[in-house]
């Protein structure tokens, strides 16, 4: 399978991908959000959006970074595994509902919102919320395109 456009190969695709990512390294950058559950969040998304570059990107980003296998190989199957903290399996629900919104019936619960904000101050969740809604939006942009998954390499960019 080819990818159907070449991402960078349109100045205005290109232009909009430089924005995203701007937005993000404000994200990452600027929060106090840890980035074990940035990590987390930007993976489970990929993977439930079935966005083959974005889980390679960010599995690979997670390890390179120090994150454990298990809790990477876990992070799919996050409510049956033991290895993460009660702040990170609220980050991963709040990542769940945000991002099959269509699915939830009114997007995320109240009882989702209120377990994150047990974990996470305002900033955080401001800082969640907008990691979610962007790693959305790449996921879309590469599954849609068909962007595929295994040739990233951490520490090249």
């Amino acid at each position: 399978m080819k990818a159907r456009l070449d991402l960078f190969g349109s100045p205005l695709v290109a232009k909009a991908l430089r924005h995203i990512a701007s937005a993000s390294k404000v994200v990452i950058e600027e929060s106090t959000l840890p980035s074990a559950t940035r990590d987390l969040v930007l993976l489970r998304a990929s993977q439930i959006n079935g966005c083959g570059f974005c889980t390679d990107l960010h599995t690979k980003d997670a390890a390179h970074a120090g994150e454990t296998p298990v809790r990477i190989n876990l992070v799919a199957t996050w409510r049956e595994a033991t290895v993460f903290t009660d702040a990170e399996r609220a980050a991963l629900e709040l990542t769940e509902q945000g991002t099959r919104i269509a699915d939830a019936f009114g997007g995320v619960t109240d009882e989702a919102w209120a377990d994150a904000a047990k974990h996470y101050d305002e900033e955080q969740l401001g800082a969640l919320v907008s990691l979610i809604a962007l790693i959305n939006a790449s996921n879309r942009l590469g599954v849609i395109t068909r962007q595929r998954g295994g040739d990233y390499q951490p520490g090249r960019g």
